[in-house]
């Protein structure tokens, strides 16, 4: 994907229980939604990055369409509706084959019929074939051209529906955010921790409408700046609750677009309310930030509330609570004074630098050499037999993150903790902080039969 490229989104949409979680898992590959036989388990839009037929894509699991709850069948449905479709590029619509079409059913697809864009009926729950011309036979009435029997428990029917609404997609969407010029700087974290006062503070104008009321920021809000001859993209974005405390489709579709927003982010600013302390919700947002690749820096905002006998103790719970991040720094500031931000540009360039860094093959695999004599990986077994778990040789095949594959005799003998060991030592080693760095094992091919069969 060139930068000029932005993923594609694809929905699920559809009423309570009709198996939307599930089929979101099945594209995910694996149980990343809840599932259960209570309507409406999912309240958030739930997002994973996947791979079809060599296209990557965003899929959104989203909240079940219930006309029962709020204001009656246009408030809750049509709403939640129009959310999904205005920020997504293609939709799956699914309903339940064994309950078969409802009136609620016929009011979401008049919705997503008028919106125009690529759209699939998928029919859940045929689980046998003898299932399916009975129970999908009344879903043409709702004359969506693309209608198909799935199984979201079983797989069946599942991707060729998928591929066939990706096919109507155009290859590579422009993405809008090309046209600000200069390193892309998100701004994230929960929301009244002061994201928008400290764009407005580094963009040195009132950019962003500041509100005590959470929430008030819903769309990403791109800041064009120049700092010491160097342009920045200051993007502001919408605060992430927790899943249960998000309202209203305008607040699900903004944390859909802080998504993005990362997706396309050079470096992240996360921002932390130290008045309060950190919370459960900002290390969710970190290890968001952290899936997503992002480089990173993360600020201790309202620094100025903070007692000064006190803020030793602040740090150190910061620093405790994204203790998975351990390596990013942490600035105390305010937005209020402007205390704590001249010096930001300058760390930010040097994080930025770390996540766009190449190490020469020779480098790496000096640096491997020396990892595996001081602590060589468990022994490998095979059988009855126990053999050392041999490290050969590494390379580096992308930045941002950085990424190293590393090739050994026995990949899948190596345990995760060591994998995140050989990370923690490539980042001290090379100068890695403040970027995640990522470590892919690979077999070395070609080796000798004698040596495949010691």
């Amino acid at each position: 994907m060139t930068d000029s490229q932005r993923l594609p989104v694809v929905a699920l949409v559809g009423r309570p229980n009709v198996g939307k979680s599930t089929l979101f898992n099945r594209y995910a590959g694996y149980r990343r939604a809840l599932v259960a036989d209570q309507p409406g388990l999912t309240r958030d839009r739930i997002a994973e990055r996947i791979e079809i037929e060599g296209r990557m894509i965003w899929i959104v699991d989203t909240a079940g369409l219930d006309p029962v709850r709020g204001e009656g069948l246009d408030a809750a449905v049509q709403a939640q509706a129009r959310s999904a479709v205005e920020n997504a590029d293609a939709i799956l619509f699914i309903v339940d084959g064994k309950l078969g079409l409802s009136p609620e059913d016929e009011a979401i697809a008049t919705t997503l019929r008028r919106s125009g864009k690529p759209l699939g009926l998928l029919v859940n729950k045929i689980d046998q074939p003898m299932h399916h011309r009975d129970r999908i036979h009344d879903f043409y009435r709702l004359g969506i051209d693309e209608t198909f029997a799935v199984s979201a428990e079983h797989g069946g029917g599942t991707f060729d529906a998928l591929e066939r609404v990706l096919e109507k997609l155009p290859e590579a969407e422009l993405d809008p955010e090309a046209e600000a010029v200069g390193t892309r700087i998100a701004i994230v974290g929960r929301p009244n921790v002061g994201k928008s006062s400290i764009a407005n503070r580094l963009a040195r104008e009132d950019r962003v409408v500041v509100s005590d009321a959470p929430g008030t920021t819903r769309d990403a809000v791109d800041i064009q700046v120049r700092r010491e001859g160097e342009d920045y993209v200051l993007v502001d974005t919408a605060g992430l609750r927790k899943i249960a405390k998000r309202r209203g489709p305008g607040e699900h579709g903004g944390a859909l677009m802080t998504l993005r927003s990362l997706e396309r982010a050079d470096i992240a600013l996360l921002i932390v309310d130290a008045a309060e302390g950190i919370a459960d919700q900002d290390a969710r947002v970190a290890a968001l930030m952290r899936e997503q690749g992002c480089s990173a820096l993360v600020l201790a905002n309202k620094w100025d509330l903070v007692e000064t006998d006190d803020r030793p103790d602040v740090l150190a719970d910061i620093g405790h609570g994204l203790r998975f991040m351990s390596d990013v720094p942490i600035l105390p500031v305010s937005a209020l004074s402007g205390a704590g931000l001249n010096p930001l540009f300058k760390k930010l360039k040097k994080v930025v630098a770390a996540g766009e860094q190449r190490i020469s093959t020779s480098d790496l695999n000096r640096w491997l050499q020396d990892v595996a004599e001081k602590h060589p990986p468990s022994m490998a077994s095979r059988g009855a037999l126990r053999r050392p778990n041999k490290l050969f040789y590494a390379s580096q095949v992308a930045v941002r993150p950085p990424t190293i594959v590393v090739f050994c005799s026995e990949p899948k003998a190596i345990q995760t903790s060591y994998v995140r060991f050989l990370e923690n030592q490539l980042r001290e080693s090379f100068g890695f902080a403040g970027t995640p760095v990522r470590v892919l094992l690979r077999q070395r091919s070609g080796r000798r039969r004698d040596e495949r069969d010691e």
